[in-house]
């Protein structure tokens, strides 16, 4: 267990971004969010712009009144027309309210447990429209605001970088979101920073391999072999690491497969020995 804003929850969750893979299939969309549930996920990590709203409006049919499951979306970005990238920028502090308000009207919700505030600190943002450019004290004084309001619980960071963070952490931030595996290091000292603040580090990615030239955990020889060693997958070898490495880590892998689900979720049962560990923090990052 570790705690995501007000609650203790579990520490491998769902991510509900590939649910847009089902979008010809409702129902089959549906199933997978009750069986992540059925399998003991308490926290759902999800966003208005996955599948343009899609994921977020399978999460409210799929979750029932008695459901005690932790909702944890996003903003800073917004749906837009489709097409190559059906994304836009929405950094100013009313494009950040209209985004909570349109994820409670799809979610169903009076409030949001957690919403995390997606800035352009890290990534790939150059050339963003100069009013996208927007300071974080300006998008955290809207943040709790809309707390105090009662509309969000409680406040979360996405792509953002250690000075950041410490700017932020006075309004009261509860989850770190960042990309994050075995063979993407960089964040080092913000997973650490998180663990001293008691933040929960929450990593996108975290199998690596995310873009073009990007190295993915599954495919270093060390975990293939720590895999073979166990009788486990290595994508499960990739995941169990980042609980075994950092305590205040949750995970979110997502898929659109009831059957990679599972998978999933078993990684919290994998057991990595210090000598195992020894050998995948070998790995370069």
């Amino acid at each position: 267990m570790a705690v995501l804003g007000h609650r203790s929850v579990t520490r491998v969750g769902y991510g509900a971004m590939q649910l847009d893979r089902l979008h010809r299939d409702r129902a089959a969309a549906v199933k997978v969010v009750r069986r992540a549930v059925e399998l003991g996920v308490d926290h759902i990590d999800t966003a208005q712009f996955y599948g343009t709203g899609f994921s977020n409006e399978v999460i409210r049919e799929a979750l029932g009144a008695t459901d005690d499951v932790v909702i944890v979306s996003k903003v800073g970005r917004d749906p837009d027309a489709p097409g190559l990238n059906p994304i836009r920028l929405a950094q100013r502090p009313e494009q950040l309210r209209a985004s909570v308000l349109q994820n409670l009207d799809a979610l169903g919700l009076d409030c949001i447990p957690v919403v995390n505030l997606r800035r352009l600190d890290v990534g790939r943002f150059t050339g963003a429209p100069s009013d996208q450019i927007v300071d974080v004290d300006d998008q955290l004084a809207e943040m709790v605001a809309m707390r105090d309001e009662g509309l969000i619980g409680a406040i979360g960071l996405s792509t953002v970088t250690a000075d950041i963070l410490c700017q932020a952490i006075p309004a009261g931030i509860v989850c770190v979101q960042n990309a994050y595996s075995l063979t993407d290091r960089v964040d080092e000292a913000l997973v650490e920073l998180c663990r001293a603040e008691g933040i929960a580090w929450v990593p996108y990615f975290p199998l690596g391999g995310a873009f073009a030239g990007a190295r993915k955990v599954t495919d270093e020889p060390t975990v293939q072999a720590t895999a073979a060693e166990l009788g486990v997958t290595a994508a499960q070898v990739g995941l169990a690491w980042l609980l075994r490495h950092s305590p205040n880590t949750l995970l979110i892998p997502g898929t659109s497969s009831i059957e990679h689900l599972e998978a999933n979720m078993a990684a919290g049962s994998v057991t990595l020995t210090d000598e195992m560990m020894g050998q995948l923090q070998a790995v370069s990052s």
